[in-house]
């Protein structure tokens, strides 16, 4: 899937944090990735990117205070 990259900043369609803005930290591979999310406080979750809806915006991941901004 296109746009599939650290740092870019998605909507979760499905689960308990559905409609949460989350940004990708990590591509496992071709199903999955790693995200952050606004919802949970515990860090990142594993997602399968059916589950995502991906927006055009990309964060760098290394600034905390960026992710946080987009989180928010």
């Amino acid at each position: 899937m296109k746009g599939i990259e650290p740092g870019r900043v998605c909507v979760k369609l499905r689960g308990r944090d559905a409609g949460s803005k989350c940004v990708i930290t990590k591509v496992l591979d071709g199903s999955f990735v790693e995200v952050l999310t606004a919802a949970r406080k515990k860090g990142t979750r594993k997602v399968n990117i059916s589950h995502l809806e991906m927006l055009d915006k990309v964060v760098d991941v290394a600034d905390e205070n960026a992710v946080k901004k987009v989180l928010s």
